[in-house]
Formats: structure tokens, C-alpha cells, sequence
């Protein structure tokens, strides 16, 4: 096995087998961006060229959607990894043959593995129960994938639940749910090198009520390291009254049956201060509680109470400027036209876009951030 050239940035692209993690093979991926989220899976898109049978031959054992791995390095750390979900070869016109590649971040198995016992939780810490999740997702024949669980600390909120079996809830809608509530956490999976010994880790990061990373704020300036923003304000999801929709009141289809309703939450302040009365709901048809659904509803309304406003900012790669920085507080300072006044604020990172450099392409990153 051959090793590709390292590209200008040091960027490197491993297949690896996704329940061993052998390393398969190096691979010159072209066309290249990827991004990870915090609430989201992260995505990976990308083209192997295949000029030659050699070529398409190593492709062929190496790349096996829904089986293989792949990490992307940028010198020794380790700035993403997932699982190859689609590959498409596929030639032009000139006869030129490439394998076009969609790969989602590790937390995507788990929405192709589903609840198949009755699983039960009886005034457990929240982030217990979450773990216990990906415990299940696990322990099932070849359903190790090697995440970690985060098994430091507690939210100090229990919660009653129960998974049934005849509900094949997916894993990944499971804990979704039991995190979008209120009083409820974020969770994803991370990936890093183990310092010490150097190994690929993917890991299960849970914080209540969010996750945090850094002690100091980062500093960003424009100008100056960051090259250029964009700041959308959407109200098109805002709603100051909700009510949620759960399971419904009986099995049987001959009869009339009506879904479980939350109590009708509500922000009379936003009317009095001018708004329109704007209304939203959700539905969760596997919930039989009306606790659990009202925590559902009041974590609705929360989100959508004021216009979503998650700015982005294109930003030099530097050494501060890294993966890590998920979860962290930066300090943004901008002056320009549109803040004559100067903008000094603090906002937590949950996103994070590259673009290695290519062909007539620079190396980009893009953050995205919440309010703090």
C-alpha cells in the first residue's frame, strides 16, 4: 500500500475499517468540505479521481459505504471523521472516471440503529439515560462501533422514560428527544488522537446544559483575522404561543382517537411589547405523559421565542482555530458600516465548515455561533 502526498496544508484522509478501525488505506480525496455541529451531524463531501485500474482497484478495497471509516488529519490532529454512507463512481465525457463521496460524523450510525427491547428509566439523571442509549446501541451483535461514553459528570435532573420495543424509536431520535427539552442538555461525538498513545478517538460528549470547551475566550477582530461575516435574523420559526401534540388515546382504528395535548404555553410579554400573536406547535407521537410532553412544549416555545440569529464568520486558520474550538467562547469585535458602533459581544462556537486548500482554492474555515 502506497501512501498519497501530503497536500499543501497537511491534510490527509484515512479509510479505515469502521468496527476495527484498521487502517485501509490514504487516499488523495479532491473537492473537499467538511463540517461538524453541535445538535447536528456533521457532513463530509468529496471526490476520489480514479485515472488508472491501480487506482480504482485500491478505491474498490478501501471504500465500502456503510463499512468504512473516514478521518480527516491536518498535520497530527485529528479536524473530523465519519462513515462513507454513498460512493458514486462516475465518468465524464472525456472518459475520465472519479468516485464521488458523502460521509456523515460518527453520531449518524445511530440513526440506523433502532430500539428493539423495551427499555425502561425510573427517576434517572437525564445524562444516565443517554448513556444508556448508546450502552444498548453497543452491546447488540456488531453494534460496537468503539464510541466512548462520557461517563464524568451528572445533570442533577431526573427523568422518568420508557422506549417501547413496538415503537423501533431510533437511537439517535431517542436521544434527541430526551435532550430537547426543558432543562435538558447537548450531546455529539467527538473525535481527537489520544495524546499519550497517539489512537483515533470518537467519544460521546455530554453537557448539561451545554457543551462547554476552554477556559478563555478566543479573540476575533475584523478586520483582522476574521475575513468576512454573515449575520441572518429569521423569524420565519418564531412562535410566542405552542402547544405540543403526543401519543393518541387508544389502538383502535375503527374508533375516533385524539393525540395526548400539552398545556398551552405562552409569552404575553412579547404582545405586550408589540409582537403578533404567531403560534407553534410540535408533535412527539410517541409520548404518553403529559409532563414529559409539556417539557417537550416548553423547550419549543423557548427556541423559538425571539428570531434565530446564528451568525457565521469566515476566519484565518491559526493555531487557535481548530476543531476544538466547538463548544468554546469566542469574543468578537467588528467595526464597520453595519456596526458603526463597534460590536463587542461573546459567543459560544457550535459549528465549524472547512474547505481544504485545492486547486485554485484557498484553505477556508467557517464558524458558526450562538449568543451567550
Amino acid at each position: 500500500m502506497t501512501t498519497a502526498a501530503l497536500p499543501p496544508a497537511g491534510y490527509r484522509f484515512l479509510f479505515t475499517d469502521l468496527r476495527t478501525d484498521q487502517l485501509l488505506d490514504v487516499l488523495p480525496v479532491q473537492q473537499v468540505t467538511f463540517d461538524d455541529y453541535i445538535g447536528k451531524a456533521g457532513t463530509l463531501r468529496g471526490t476520489l479521481a480514479a485515472p488508472d485500474e491501480a487506482t480504482a482497484a485500491r478505491i474498490k478495497a478501501a471504500v465500502t459505504p456503510g463499512r468504512t471509516a473516514l478521518w480527516v488529519e491536518r498535520g497530527r490532529d485529528l479536524w473530523w471523521g465519519g462513515i462513507i454512507w454513498t460512493a458514486t463512481p462516475a465518468t465524464n465525457d472525456r472518459g475520465a472516471v472519479t468516485v464521488a463521496l458523502q460521509a456523515a460524523t460518527f453520531d449518524s450510525y445511530w440513526d440506523h440503529r433502532e430500539i428493539r427491547d423495551t427499555l425502561e428509566a425510573q427517576q434517572a439523571d437525564q445524562l444516565d439515560i443517554a448513556r444508556n442509549l448508546a450502552t444498548y446501541a453497543a452491546t447488540k451483535a456488531g453494534g460496537d462501533i468503539g464510541i466512548r461514553i462520557d461517563y464524568t459528570g451528572t445533570a442533577g435532573v431526573r427523568r422518568d422514560r420508557t422506549y417501547s420495543r413496538y415503537d423501533a424509536t431510533p437511537v439517535r431520535e431517542a436521544l434527541d428527544r430526551l435532550a430537547a427539552v426543558d432543562g435538558g442538555f447537548e450531546w455529539r461525538v467527538q473525535v481527537y488522537r489520544e495524546a499519550e498513545t497517539g489512537e483515533r478517538v470518537k467519544r460521546l460528549q455530554l453537557g448539561y446544559p451545554k457543551i462547554r470547551s476552554g477556559a478563555v475566550p478566543v479573540m476575533l477582530t475584523y478586520p483582522g483575522n476574521v475575513l468576512a461575516y454573515s449575520w441572518p435574523q429569521d423569524a420565519t420559526g418564531m412562535a410566542n404561543t405552542w402547544q405540543s401534540r403526543g401519543a393518541t388515546d387508544n389502538q383502535n382504528q375503527a374508533e375516533q382517537s385524539n393525540p395526548l395535548l400539552s398545556t398551552e404555553w405562552s409569552y404575553p410579554e412579547k404582545l405586550t411589547e408589540g409582537w403578533p400573536r404567531l403560534d407553534g406547535h410540535s408533535d412527539y407521537t410517541t409520548v404518553e405523559r403529559l409532563t414529559t410532553l409539556d417539557e417537550h412544549a416548553k423547550a419549543d416555545l423557548a427556541r423559538a421565542k425571539e428570531p434565530v440569529v446564528i451568525p457565521s464568520i469566515q476566519v484565518r486558520l491559526d493555531g487557535e482555530v481548530t476543531p476544538a474550538l466547538i463548544g468554546a467562547t469566542v469574543r468578537l469585535r467588528i467595526r464597520d458600516t453595519w456596526f458603526s458602533d463597534g460590536l463587542d459581544a461573546t459567543f459560544r462556537v457550535v459549528g465549524l465548515s472547512v474547505t481544504p486548500d485545492q486547486r485554485g482554492q484557498q484553505e477556508a474555515a467557517e464558524l458558526f455561533l450562538e449568543a451567550t
